[in-house]
């Protein structure tokens, strides 16, 4: 199995933000490393769900080839923009909740999606490289 561009890009940019997150979320507020680690993490995580938008699957549920996952990339930008102004507004406890959030809805939530039986990555797993049924 061979993964179009559109996926290849989409899987490098959300693995790099499910790994990155962790470091960006956990650091301490205001210093360098949360700093830098966040605006990664941020550029990450809008690049993964931008690409999204070029995977398309034409089979039911869709509309016009957006499957309800794509849910999840407007739930994503939406979680990142919020999460930015709330920082840039210096309210940081709800800064800290909305990227929480978007952390685990746009990666977690969404990965663990990508993994189901039947979906593209989710056969290259089960299949392949574990080799169940």
């Amino acid at each position: 199995m061979s993964l179009s561009p559109a996926v290849q890009v989409h899987l490098l940019f959300a693995s790099a933000a499910l790994l990155l997150g962790p470091l960006a979320l956990r650091s301490r507020k205001g210093s360098p490393l949360h700093r830098g680690a966040g605006y990664v993490w941020v550029l990450c995580m809008l690049a993964a769900a931008l690409s999204s938008v070029f995977i398309r699957d034409f089979r039911l549920p869709n509309i016009a080839g957006f499957t309800p996952i794509h849910l999840l990339t407007l739930l994503t930008l939406a979680g990142v923009s919020g999460g930015l102004w709330l920082a840039i507004r210096k309210q940081i406890s709800a800064h800290r909740q909305a990227m929480w959030r978007t952390y685990l809805g746009g990666c977690v939530v969404a990965g663990l999606f990508t993994l189901l039986p039947g979906r593209y990555l989710g056969d290259l797993l089960w299949h392949h490289a574990l080799g169940l049924a």
